[in-house]
């Protein structure tokens, strides 16, 4: 697969044509590559894993990244909590809700299903 290097699109493959060589070319902008002895087809290219980018972190919850609501602490039974919902699962599930005890000895997070 070779991707436009102007605007990423996926370069579509043209067979050779009444004297033209077989070609790469994008769909989306005027970019061309044309293929010949001087531009190899195979081309090796190392790919670089990405690093995740949390949603949201324990740090974000306590520092009220999270509206404040009566939840029990199932560590400590403290009655104060934040909490954020996320959708982790598929759209048809219920979301997640993530708890942060408020309680500053405790402050262990805990999530339901």
């Amino acid at each position: 697969m070779e991707f436009c290097p102007t605007c990423g699109m996926l370069l579509r493959y043209e067979m050779p044509h009444m004297g033209r060589p077989s070609r790469f070319y994008c769909p989306t902008c005027p970019y061309v590559c044309e293929l010949n002895s001087k531009n190899p087809l195979k081309r090796k290219k190392h790919l670089v894993k990405k690093e995740i980018e949390p949603v949201f972190t324990l740090e974000d919850m306590r520092k009220g990244g999270g509206a404040e609501t009566e939840a029990t602490c199932p560590h400590c039974n403290f009655g104060r909590a934040t909490y954020q919902q996320l959708q982790i699962r598929s759209a048809d599930e219920p979301a997640t809700t993530f708890y942060f005890c408020l309680n500053e000895k405790c402050g262990k997070m805990w999530r339901e299903d």
